[in-house]
């Protein structure tokens, strides 16, 4: 009970070829996956992408205590298959709905390469999971169990990313251009999800009551900021939060449609008696190292608030109003109903989870680093932002791009309106280190940041050492070639001369660390014997 807790985090990229602007998503998302599997067969290891097992997916299971029926299920929401190209027609350019006049219509996407060859789902030698989510490539972080690791091995996945677009731009038709945002303002809105292992003992109607006001005021330090207003994006008007707009409902299972302030998944990726995790979708994607940290490390806090039976006791009459009406304002003074007749600002809301949590820690004499930082973090930044939120443009990423935009409209006397600021919120959230205006900003020490590149660089190629993902990440990059399925909590292997697969399971997250088996790769043993002693540590 601390800041400290399993998380993962996942993102799905927008993505473009300017060269082709109206070229199929999925298409090239699945020649990012591919392009990046490349990179991994090219390397000069014994690395390969193992196919993901999705044997233990259960997507419409509902934490209510229901699932729903497949039938009227939104294929959305179906997440337990194989992702294909069937929906795209073949792999070539024909597949893709072209200007009438582009002379590349013809052309070949991949050229010689059958689309039953493309690899669009494949677990990393970090430990993490690189796929195609329906119309964008997605990197879903190995498990950590500290916010510093989390912002790690999240910004790892923006690394694979640069890596998977630079080596697909070389297989022709232009390059591919990534951003770490969340629509398109063309009524799209594509997720930034973070995973939390709670006990199962743990009432997920208490889980409700003691999330809902938090997830809805958390934006004034984690959101990514947006110009424009509704799915659409219209208007000239800045807001917090990217996602912000795109919510209707308070508790709900769906992802893409009618999305609710707390997902109710019932998928733990572990042992099912013992765990919940927590799927949220009500996040941004930062690019900002501090907005992830605060974002990871309050979240922990509050959920070991409701374990402990302190959470505050702040309902709001209307959670979705509340969360795009704080959105719409960047100076942080709206106020929002409560349920019982007072209103408070979401500092106030904030500044309720923060005292109740430095209180249940020294209470509990709870003193390690990670508690303490986002303790003295979370009170420093609400501080800032009660003075003057722009003095928070070093720490927060909506600060820092509204920051720049206002001396932009101010410098040449424009609005927001200016088709010149539309680019810099899409050009902000611009992966490539040389073009992207956060990235900019950020190597001219205009924005706080944790990691270097070279660490960053450093977790694109090694798993965490504390959690089973060590245990996973390093299986593939010793064994791959034996690995014929893996996911969170399995490996599978098949063996020369054996009669069946070999099926080792990691229901327990804490599992499977270097301390536990790091000795067994320091040991280089043949695969027979890797498996055998995995199986004898059962």
């Amino acid at each position: 009970m601390s800041a400290r807790r399993l998380v993962g985090l996942e993102t799905e990229y927008g993505i473009i070829r300017p060269a082709m602007p109206q070229a199929n998503s999925t298409v090239l998302s699945a020649q990012i996956v591919d392009a990046y599997a490349q990179l991994v067969r090219d390397s000069g290891t014994d690395a390969r992408a193992a196919r993901w097992d999705y044997s233990d997916e259960s997507p419409l299971a509902d934490a209510r205590g229901h699932a729903v029926d497949r039938a009227l299920a939104h294929p959305s929401q179906l997440t337990d298959s194989e992702p294909t190209l069937g929906d795209c027609a073949v792999w070539t350019a024909e597949s893709i709905a072209l200007d009438g006049n582009d002379a590349r219509v013809g052309a070949t996407l991949y050229q010689e390469k059958d689309a039953t060859d493309v690899v669009m789902n494949m677990v990393l030698g970090n430990g993490a999971r690189l796929y195609v989510d329906h119309a964008h490539p997605e990197y879903s972080s190995p498990e950590v169990t500290s916010p510093r690791a989390a912002v790690l091995w999240d910004h790892a996945g923006d690394e694979v990313m640069r890596r998977a677009a630079a080596s697909a731009a070389t297989l022709g038709s232009g390059e591919l251009l990534l951003y770490k945002n969340n629509t398109d303002n063309k009524s799209v809105s594509y997720g930034s999800h973070e995973n939390y292992l709670v006990p199962r003992e743990v009432e997920f109607s208490a889980l409700v009551s003691g999330l809902t006001a938090f997830f809805a005021t958390r934006q004034i330090f984690c959101g990514a900021g947006r110009v424009g207003r509704g799915m659409l994006g219209r208007g000239a008007e800045f807001q917090i939060s990217q996602r912000a707009d795109f919510f209707e409902a308070e508790v709900g299972l769906e992802t893409t449609i009618n999305r609710p302030i707390i997902n109710t998944r019932d998928e733990p990726h572990a042992n099912w008696d013992k765990y919940r995790r927590l799927h949220v979708i009500i996040g941004d994607a930062n690019l900002g190292q501090i907005s992830t940290l605060l974002r990871v490390g309050t979240t922990n806090l509050v959920l070991s608030l409701i374990e402990a039976g302190m959470s505050p006791k702040l309902e709001l009459a209307d959670p979705v109003a509340a969360l795009q009406q704080i959105s719409h304002d960047p100076t942080l003074r709206a106020t929002v109903a409560l349920r019982g007749g007072r209103s408070l600002t979401a500092i106030q809301i904030q500044r309720s989870y923060l005292e109740a949590a430095e209180s249940f820690c020294a209470q509990r004499d709870l003193q390690d680093p990670d508690t303490n930082e986002i303790l003295r973090r979370w009170r420093d930044i609400l501080d800032t932002l009660e003075r003057d939120p722009l003095e928070a443009a070093a720490q927060v990423d909506w600060v820092a791009k509204y920051k720049l935009m206002k001396s932009f409209t101010e410098r040449h006397s424009v609005g927001f309106d200016d088709a010149r600021v539309a680019l810099m919120d899409l050009q902000w959230a611009d992966l490539r280190l040389d073009k992207g205006l956060y990235y900019r900003m950020a190597s001219r020490g205009l924005i706080e940041t944790i990691f270097s590149q070279a660490e960053i660089n450093a977790a694109v190629d090694h798993p965490p050492e504390d959690t089973r993902a060590y245990l996973r990440g390093m299986t593939l990059q010793r064994y791959a070639s034996y690995v014929v399925a893996a996911n969170w909590d399995a490996l599978s292997f098949s063996v020369p001369g054996a009669r069946k697969v070999s099926r080792f399971h990691m229901p327990e997250p804490l599992a499977g660390s270097r301390a536990q088996v790091g000795e067994l790769f320091d040991a280089e043993l043949e695969i027979a014997e890797f498996i055998e002693q995995l199986a004898r540590r059962r």
